[in-house]
C-alpha cells in the first residue's frame, strides 16, 4: 500500500512561514492531482488547496493569497508553501494524491475524494 509522507510542520509565531512538503514514495502516475488538508479537533476536515490534473488550482477562502500549492513531478513530490501564518491555521496537515471524484458540475477538488493520503504533519501558529 502506498502511503504520502508528510515533512515540514511546527511551531511559529504569527506572520511567519511554513512550507510543508508531501513525499510519494513509490507512487508513480501522469496524474499530478493532490490536495492539501487540514485538521482541528472538534472541526470537519478542511480542503485548504488543490491541484487538478490541468495544473489549476484552487484554494479555500481563508488561506487565498498566503497558501500556494505546487508539485514536482520530477521529485515526486507536493507542496504547500504557507505564510503570513494565523493562529487559526493550526491543526494537522495532511496531504492527498490522486482525485478520485467527479469531473462534472459537482467537481470539487477540495472535497476528500482522493485515493492516497498521508498520516499528516502538526502545524502550530501562536499569536
Amino acid at each position: 500500500r502506498v502511503q504520502l509522507v508528510e515533512s515540514g510542520g511546527g511551531s511559529v509565531q504569527a506572520g511567519e512561514s511554513l512550507r510543508l512538503s508531501c513525499a510519494y514514495g513509490s507512487y508513480r502516475s501522469t496524474d499530478p492531482s493532490g490536495a492539501w488538508f487540514r485538521l482541528v479537533p472538534g472541526k470537519e476536515r478542511e480542503g485548504v488547496a488543490a491541484v487538478d490534473r490541468d495544473g489549476s488550482t484552487r484554494y479555500a477562502d481563508s488561506v487565498k493569497g498566503r497558501f500556494t500549492i505546487s508539485t514536482d513531478n520530477a521529485a515526486n513530490t507536493l507542496f504547500l508553501q504557507m505564510n503570513s501564518l494565523e493562529p487559526e491555521d493550526s491543526a494537522v496537515y495532511t496531504c492527498a494524491a490522486l482525485y478520485t471524484g467527479p469531473y462534472d458540475s459537482t467537481k470539487n477538488t477540495l472535497q476528500p475524494w482522493y485515493k492516497l493520503w498521508g498520516r499528516g504533519t502538526q502545524v502550530t501558529v501562536s499569536s
